[in-house]
């Protein structure tokens, strides 16, 4: 039997489990808020075009609105300054759309604290538990953050100074982009960088070392909670929009269960 055959029957038969990492992506799904006088995304919105009417008897069909960051996303380099030279969203290479993942957990702690931040010594110690991140992987940081992802204001948690959401230190950032073999990171939040990350030292340091060492970021992920620390293997597979500085997604995790 060929690898990808293997693979198919293990599919079937169960032994691999494909779990939808995606937020599903409707009018109602959360997206980013910037303060004044930023420009601002869209919600994302459906327009009928036809259903089984006289604009067209036999068929259904919509245009849609979006911004490139909505829902469940991939960002590309050219996304943020840092990494304006780089990739566009269509210029990923297409290996590192299929590639192993890593989970860490921080859950109650996040949930302790809605401002949590991981630290390198976090992912170290991470490390000595289930071994060295994976070369050409995911870090996936799982928070607990996808059970608000039903209400707007829950799940960007803002007050009078700013959305208060879990993410990564300005130091673990800069280590994950300079120092570890992984292509990208995962979240559950809106974006890649925590809530008061407007205030660090640089700004929203994940995307601006991750992006600018040309690593990716995902973003509103769900299911993490069904994710081995070890073992998944993630597809990220976002529009290949040509100049796209990043795409909503569909996300996929193929997991491997004992038999």
């Amino acid at each position: 039997m060929t690898v990808l055959a293997d693979l198919l029957d293990a599919v079937a038969g169960g032994r691999v489990e494909v779990l939808d990492l995606t937020a599903p992506l409707s009018s109602q799904t959360p997206i980013l808020k910037l303060p004044e006088p930023f420009g601002q995304t869209v919600p994302f919105q459906l327009h009928e075009i036809s259903r089984y009417d006289d604009r067209g008897p036999a068929w259904y069909w919509n245009n849609i609105t979006t911004g490139e960051h909505t829902g469940t996303h991939f960002d590309a380099p050219v996304h943020w300054v840092t990494g304006q030279d780089g990739g566009d969203v269509a210029q990923v290479p297409l290996p590192r759309l299929v590639a192993p993942a890593a989970v860490i957990d921080v859950t109650e702690r996040a949930a302790a604290d809605p401002d949590f931040l991981l630290e390198i010594d976090d992912v170290k110690a991470w490390e000595t538990e289930h071994g060295p991140l994976p070369d050409g992987g995911w870090l996936l940081l799982r928070t607990g953050w996808d059970a608000r992802s039903h209400d707007q204001e829950a799940f960007l948690n803002a007050n009078e100074a700013g959305p208060h959401t879990p993410g990564v230190s300005v130091e673990c950032a800069r280590w994950l982009a300079d120092e570890t073999p992984v292509i990208g990171l995962g979240v559950e939040t809106v974006g890649t960088d925590a809530g008061a990350a407007h205030s660090f030292d640089p700004a929203f340091p994940c995307h601006s070392f991750l992006l600018g060492a040309g690593k990716y970021g995902l973003t509103q992920l769900r299911n993490l909670a069904q994710l081995p620390p070890t073992g998944a293997v993630v597809v990220a597979a976002p529009l290949p929009i040509v100049g796209g500085s990043g795409s909503p997604a569909r996300v996929l995790a193929l997991v491997e269960r004992a038999g």
